[in-house]
């Protein structure tokens, strides 16, 4: 008997009652989570990933000029968006002592080009890996004329809401407002703690803040300064593009919403996305630490020092063209 392949031709969230009527066309983007185990991997059980203790995270680059990001544990581990030059992702990946060969896919949040642009070159460099988005997304990337058609063959279905298993994860996408096509913001779970990632949103609503609000390690826009913004030199068109309800978060609205869900478990938050013209990193920084401080919530800088794990949360500005530190955070919650 041929093996099922379950394919949707249109992506939505299971909880937007304001998608729209665009018909999407085929990409053969198939599930194929079944292919090796003869299951789906939605079966498997939760209590299986307490198996690993440790998350780790790199950022390769946060911005406009490119946007790429590893989380994995002791074993294995995935990119989240491919905006950074490959060569960059792979000697950061080696510093670090992982291995490519322990990279188990690329899961992408939208189809705009500062995190998309050399998935299509990893992919053919480490080969055994899949590429995980939305149907939308793959049809997103199929019309841009500097993205190969045969990044579709990679392609894995993924569906917001519904939770799917890659390298000892269990990961949820989630819908965010942005201009890109079908985004998402995804939440990882180990069994034990939950990371959660939000990039290039203009607002948090009710099932992003969902996600976001019961996260242990956060990983938040925070792009602009509102004063800078206005006062800065981009054209009109340009600043309703980014104040728009599907553009992205400013600084006061990632601190506001820091502080109205900040609690014990709670331990790391990442501002990231920050813009080169309309913010710096001292001032996104500022802004939420007030917020936090003002709710009693004592601030660490993420230096992994004494000082800093007495704090209640670590606030960590991420950079825009430079690799972090690999981040190892062990489930002690």
């Amino acid at each position: 008997m041929p093996k099922k392949i379950f394919f949707n031709p249109k992506q939505y969230s299971l909880f937007d009652d304001n998608q729209d009527s665009e018909k999407s066309t085929l990409t053969g983007g198939a599930d194929l989570r079944t292919e090796k185990t003869g299951k789906s991997e939605l079966e498997t059980p939760v209590v299986e990933l307490e198996k690993n203790n440790l998350i780790k995270y790199i950022s390769f680059g946060s911005g406009s000029s490119g946007n790429c990001s590893f989380i994995g544990n002791e074993e294995e581990g995935f990119l989240i968006d491919a905006g950074v030059e490959s060569d960059t992702v792979f000697k950061g990946l080696k510093d670090n002592g992982i291995a490519l060969s322990s990279i188990k896919g690329i899961c992408l949040t939208h189809d705009h080009s500062d995190h998309i642009r050399y998935a299509y070159n990893i992919l053919r460099k480490i080969k055994t890996i899949n590429l995980f988005c939305t149907n939308r997304v793959m049809n997103g990337l199929l019309r841009r004329h500097n993205i190969s058609r045969r990044i579709k063959d990679y392609h894995v279905a993924i569906f917001k809401e519904i939770p799917f298993k890659l390298a000892g994860f269990e990961i949820t996408a989630f819908e965010v407002p942005h201009d890109g096509t079908c985004n998402s913001g995804y939440s990882i779970s180990n069994g034990k703690a939950k990371f959660v990632l939000a990039t290039d949103l203009g607002r948090i609503k009710e099932r992003a803040r969902f996600y976001m609000q019961d996260a242990n390690y956060l990983v938040i826009e925070s792009n602009y300064d509102m004063k800078m913004l206005e006062n800065g030199s981009y054209p009109e068109y340009l600043k309703n593009r980014i104040l728009a309800e599907n553009g992205h978060l400013c600084n006061d609205e990632c601190a506001q919403f820091l502080a109205e869900i900040v609690s014990p478990k709670l331990k790391s938050v990442f501002l990231c996305h920050l813009s080169n013209d309309n913010n710096t990193p001292e001032l996104a920084r500022r802004t939420s630490e007030q917020a936090l401080i003002q709710r009693g919530v004592t601030v660490g800088e993420g230096s992994d020092s004494l000082v800093d794990r007495a704090k209640d949360v670590q606030l960590v500005v991420l950079p825009r063209y430079d690799i972090t530190r690999c981040y190892k955070f062990r489930n002690s919650l």
